[in-house]
């Protein structure tokens, strides 16, 4: 059944988001006429991308819990595919990623009937217990530990953490709150990915001092208090529009979202580095693969959900 998606205040916030994109296309516009001889082809195709995730987020939003959920499920199917596809794996192992991407469903199951007792306990500790049983029963121990923890790290980044993004869709409503949780869930959105793009744009404004320069060189001092500071603000503006959190909350979401989504990148860059690789795939034209695009936001969504879930509900 539909629900309370079409809010004045989630229109609101959606046409924002659009309009922000527009004006980025009319700066990369500008730009690339007045410097015909740069190479902008990068930041047009991040621009091309921006349009059409935020149109396919936008419908999914906008037309069924089960649209958006069975969204989400997919987004975690695709990172988790990414994730091992990237990670060297065991070729015993095999049978073993089969019931790794099982759990996405069940995850996903958990949240449709709204049971937040099996969601917040069936991947870190069923998955977790069962995984390595399963791996026992193969016979292989060379690699085990190595292989195990791989799994289990992929399955709590791609799947347990993005799912708690999900599972904000889906919380009861609150007295004088009529956004509802389709709204919690694009407040963190809007708050995560700004989050890193502000980070980006003061980090090659301000930025000197490198933060941790053998993880990720481009990351500096600048940018993530710009960052920060940035998304306090956007915080604490959009809380009434998107939540029923006050400044206070908003103040400290704000910094809590920046810091860690900061850390949340840089951890698919370690990932990266210890690989080799720029990017963890391809699927996304001008931001790499979709680790590279979720990468803050499995930090971020727990967070972000707990603080909600602990201070509302």
């Amino acid at each position: 059944m539909p629900w309370d998606r079409l809010h004045p205040n989630l229109l609101w916030a959606m046409g924002g988001i659009f309009a922000l994109l527009l004006v980025a296309s009319l700066v990369t516009g500008i730009l690339t006429r007045r410097n015909p001889q740069k190479n902008l082809r990068e930041l047009q195709a991040r621009v091309k991308s921006w349009w059409i995730m935020a149109s396919v987020f936008t419908v999914a939003m906008s037309v069924g819990r089960g649209v958006s959920l069975a969204f989400f499920a997919f987004v975690s199917f695709l990172a988790l595919k990414e994730f091992l596809s990237v990670i060297p794996t065991r070729r015993a192992d095999r049978r073993v990623l089969f019931w790794a991407y099982v759990t996405i469903p069940l995850q996903y199951y958990w949240i449709w009937e709204v049971w937040y007792g099996l969601f917040i306990v069936f991947i870190p500790v069923y998955a977790f217990l069962f995984i390595p049983i399963r791996m026992l029963l193969i016979g292989e121990t060379k690699g085990f530990l190595a292989a195990v923890a791989t799994v289990h790290w992929g399955l709590m980044t791609t799947v347990f953490s993005l799912s708690h993004l999900a599972y904000l869709l889906v919380l009861p409503p609150l007295e004088g709150f009529g956004a509802g949780g389709p709204a919690l869930a694009l407040y963190l959105v809007i708050l995560t990915q700004l989050n890193d793009v502000a980070q980006y744009v003061w980090g090659k404004a301000l930025g000197k001092r490198k933060v941790a320069p053998t993880v990720s060189p481009g990351k500096t001092l600048g940018g993530l208090l710009g960052g920060v500071a940035t998304t306090t603000a956007l915080a604490v503006l959009l809380a009434p529009l998107l939540t029923p959190l006050t400044w206070k909350h908003a103040l400290l979401v704000g910094p809590l979202l920046g810091f860690v989504g900061f850390f949340g990148d840089l951890s698919i860059s370690a990932i990266k580095r210890d690989l080799g690789r720029k990017d963890t795939g391809e699927l996304i034209p001008g931001h790499g693969g979709i680790l590279d695009r979720v990468d803050s936001t499995s930090y971020t969504a727990p967070i972000f959900f707990h603080y909600v879930w602990w201070a509302f509900y």
